[in-house]
C-alpha cells in the first residue's frame, strides 16, 4: 500500500516499483488522501483545457483513473480537501475543511480501516517533511506513520474491522540527491545538456544546503531494480495531462541514460517487524 497526499504523486514517486511488483504478481493499493482539487494547471498544453478550468476535481479523477490503469493498481479516495501550496510572507492560514487540517487520529481512521481490508505486509509514504515540504504531505507522513502503528491494536477503532499488523513501513527517496548526481554526470558523458547542473554545483558545494532546499534526515537502504518499468511510469505521469509537463522536469533525462545509470527506485526502511538485512533490493525482503 502506498499512501499519497495527491493524484499524480503516486505516478512521479515509486510508480516503477509499483509496476514491478504487479507484475510479478503482488497486489498494489495506492490511497490518495486529497482529491488534488488545489493544484494549479502545470502544463501549458493543458492551459487552454476548458473542463479542466470548469472542473479541475473531475479532470483530475479521471487522470488518477487513467493512471491507476496504466500502473495496474487499484486505488482509493480518502476523501479530504487538498490544502493547497500557501505562499507568501507570512504565509496565509490553510482553508477551512483542508486535509491538512485534520486531526491525525481522525484522518488516520480512513487508512487504518483501508488497511484492515486490503491486508498489506509493506507501507510507502513520505518522510517527515513530506518528500517535499507541501502541508498534505508532511500530513500524509503524520497519517501513514498513525496508521502503521496502529492497524495492529485491536483496542484501537475496533468498530473498523479486524486487526492487521503491516509488517514493514518504508520512506520514498524519490528526490535523493545522489541519483540527481548520478544522472546529472551521466547526461555530460553522454554529450546532453544536463537539466540538473545548478542543483547539483550548489549541493556539490554546501552538501548541508541539500540539492532541493529541505533536509532529509534518512538515507537510502533499499533500491529496488525496476527500469523495464520506467515506460510504465512515464506513462502513468503523462496521464495527469494538468500536472505534468512532457516537457518538463520529469521528462528531462532519456530513458535509457536512467536505466544505465540509475536503474532503481530509492526507499528507506523505516521499521521492519520481519528480519532482513541492508541494504535490500526488496521491499519484500525478510516477508517471502
Amino acid at each position: 500500500m502506498a499512501i499519497h497526499a495527491h493524484p499524480d504523486d503516486e505516478s512521479s514517486k515509486g510508480a516503477a516499483t509499483m509496476a514491478a511488483y504487479v507484475a510479478a504478481g503482488a497486489e498494489v493499493m495506492v490511497v490518495s488522501c486529497t482529491g488534488g482539487e488545489r493544484g494549479d494547471i502545470l502544463n501549458a498544453a493543458a492551459g487552454e483545457l476548458a473542463h479542466a478550468h470548469r472542473d479541475l476535481p473531475g479532470v483530475r479523477r479521471m487522470e488518477m483513473a487513467e493512471a491507476a490503469a496504466v500502473l495496474g493498481i487499484q486505488h482509493r479516495w480518502l476523501g479530504y480537501v487538498d490544502s493547497g501550496l500557501p505562499e507568501g510572507d507570512p504565509l496565509p492560514d490553510l482553508p477551512f475543511g483542508a486535509f491538512a487540517l485534520q486531526p491525525v487520529e481522525v484522518a488516520a481512521a480512513g487508512v487504518i480501516k483501508l488497511i484492515r481490508e486490503f491486508r498489506p505486509h509493506v507501507i510507502t509514504s513520505y518522510d517527515e517533511n513530506g518528500g517535499y515540504p507541501h502541508p498534505d504531505h508532511i500530513h500524509a507522513h503524520k497519517v501513514a506513520a498513525f496508521a502503521y502503528e496502529h492497524a495492529g491494536n485491536p483496542e484501537m477503532y475496533p468498530e473498523l474491522g479486524a486487526p492487521w499488523e503491516v509488517r514493514k513501513l518504508y520512506y520514498d527517496r524519490a528526490f535523493a540527491p545522489e541519483r540527481f548526481r548520478a544522472l546529472h554526470y551521466a547526461m555530460i558523458e553522454a554529450g546532453f545538456e544536463s537539466p540538473y547542473a545548478e542543483r547539483v554545483a550548489a549541493w556539490e558545494q554546501d552538501e548541508e544546503q541539500q540539492m532541493f532546499g529541505w533536509v532529509s534526515p534518512h538515507t537510502t537502504t533499499t533500491q529496488v531494480p525496476c527500469a523495464e518499468f520506467f515506460s510504465q511510469r512515464d506513462q502513468a505521469l503523462l496521464a495527469h495531462r494538468t500536472q505534468i509537463d512532457p516537457e518538463g522536469f520529469f521528462f528531462a533525462v532519456p530513458e535509457h541514460i536512467y536505466a544505465e545509470h540509475w536503474p532503481w527506485e530509492d526507499f528507506t526502511l523505516i521499521n521492519s517487524k520481519v528480519p532482513t538485512e541492508l541494504p535490500e533490493q526488496d521491499l519484500f525482503a525478510g516477508l517471502r
